[in-house]
């Protein structure tokens, strides 16, 4: 699409997803459809997250005394942080801080909790509200102050091996969470100097939306035992000793909707995967004087049959031109439209409309109508998964040269390169293209030169213009 963040800003209103009206800068309102599509992708995630963790929840206030314990990661966050000062007209002892991220809040609990070796593993997760104060230019679900649908998973390990393993859970789960609303994605470990504060390292999952941009959309941290000795959370293991515990957190946010809203969607509006579009079916009536109560009779029946196979269905009865309905649910990204009149009643047809292609198909009003029409939306989720990975694709490019690289960014691509791996190295080349290096996307086994064409290369990165 010509102006993507045109496109976005423009749907994001008129099929009610979000509302930026709001008199706070950077915090919007989940409008009643879009608060469909997060209540509907919320519920996939709850169904991989619930089978390693379980879910919990957390006060929204961290004291000042806890998030100050964590030097480090309180430096990733500090000019980010909205404090409460006074409760009432009354100054508050001690400020409280509203949670930018939960270690601070979690990890006191979790030195009580744990006690010994068969308190182990300890995996909680919980998808909450957080705070930052973000002074880059806000954008609804993509940069924001409030950021609505933060998930968070926070676990405990007796071994710093178990810990790893479990970086290696989340990053399959996050990658069979993707593949169902159709995401491609790229993983890399983020440089030294990007990874989360407090980490040993930081796993991240990045996609490239249609202008070009790497959009974040999940990242998986590997603490190591940094919070574990600050907050003093330990185990007493099998042999009577007391050592600390080895940590892990992974986190997504509201991205997850903007990557789906913006990679599937088209010039005439959304394109829904069926698995989290509000309706998969809109049956939409075509009505005449003449024949009118058999067809309102018959769309009724086939909502019945499709919701008997806990299809959502919904059947457009407004009364306006039937022209506007279907731009109305184009707009919306409804997988199927389906049309019946009179005259299709007669001859025992109906036309369906597929959003992704906007393809017409004549179906008859027969036993495999129901089947038919589930086919259809499999191959629907097929297909929309297969684009995106392909548009990704196609904007995926190795350069060898730095003076290639804006070039190549400027274009709309994520440019691989070769490179040794040196910090001061990456930010000197960070420094000559001006854009951001991803982080590692791969090792290298055969002998190649780092890009600037001095070192040894070890690794494939990745570098790009990012959101």
């Amino acid at each position: 699409m010509e102006n993507f963040s045109e496109w976005f800003h423009d749907i994001s209103e008129e099929v009610n997803i979000t509302d930026a009206r709001y008199p706070i800068k950077g915090m919007s309102i989940w409008m009643p459809y879009g608060f469909q599509i997060r209540k509907y992708t919320l519920e996939i995630l709850r169904e991989f997250l619930d089978e390693e963790c379980e879910e919990t929840l957390f006060p929204l206030l961290i004291p000042e005394a806890e998030l100050a314990k964590e030097g480090l990661h309180v430096k990733g966050f500090e000019d980010e942080v909205y404090w409460v000062t006074k409760g009432g007209q009354k100054d508050l002892n001690e400020c409280l801080a509203l949670r930018p991220t939960s270690e601070t809040a979690m990890y006191p609990m979790y030195a009580l909790w744990i006690r010994s070796h068969i308190d182990l593993p300890m995996k909680y997760y919980q998808i909450v509200n957080t705070f930052r104060y973000e002074t880059k230019h806000t954008r609804p679900l993509i940069r924001v102050r409030e950021i609505t649908t933060f998930k968070e998973a926070h676990t405990a390990h007796a071994t710093k091996e178990e810990a790893a393993e479990q970086v290696e859970t989340f990053m399959e789960i996050y990658k069979n969470f993707f593949d169902c609303l159709g995401i491609p994605f790229l993983i890399c470990k983020r440089p030294e100097w990007d990874k989360f504060p407090g980490a040993d390292y930081t796993m991240a999952f990045d996609t490239i939306m249609p202008d070009g941009k790497t959009l974040q959309i999940g990242t998986v941290h590997n603490l190591g035992t940094t919070f574990a000795k600050t907050f003093d959370i330990q185990f007493e293991n099998k042999e009577g000793e007391h050592e600390y515990v080895y940590q892990t957190c992974a986190g997504l946010s509201d991205r997850v909707i903007a990557a789906l809203i913006g990679l599937h969607g088209d010039e005439k509006g959304l394109r829904l995967p069926p698995v989290v579009s509000p309706k998969q079916i809109t049956i939409i009536p075509i009505l005449f004087k003449e024949g009118k109560e058999e067809v309102i009779a018959k769309c009724d029946e086939l909502k019945k049959l499709f919701e008997a196979r806990d299809l959502r269905v919904n059947i457009d009865d407004r009364d306006i031109r039937p022209g506007k309905k279907f731009y109305d649910w184009e707009l919306k990204g409804t997988p199927i439209k389906l049309e019946l009149g009179p005259r299709d009643l007669k001859n025992n047809k109906t036309i369906i409309t597929r959003r992704d292609t906007l393809e017409k198909i004549d179906l008859e009003l027969d036993d495999n109508l129901l089947n038919n029409v589930i086919d259809v939306l499999e191959d629907m989720d097929e297909k929309l998964y297969n684009n995106a990975w392909n548009n990704q694709e196609d904007k995926f490019k190795f350069s060898d040269d730095l003076e290639e690289i804006p070039k190549l960014i400027e274009e709309g691509n994520v440019v691989a390169f070769n490179w040794c791996g040196d910090t001061e190295c990456g930010q000197e080349i960070e420094e000559i293209v001006d854009y951001d290096i991803l982080g590692i996307y791969e090792e290298l086994d055969e002998d190649a030169t780092c890009i600037t064409g001095e070192e040894r290369a070890n690794y494939i990165a990745l570098i790009a213009k990012t959101y």
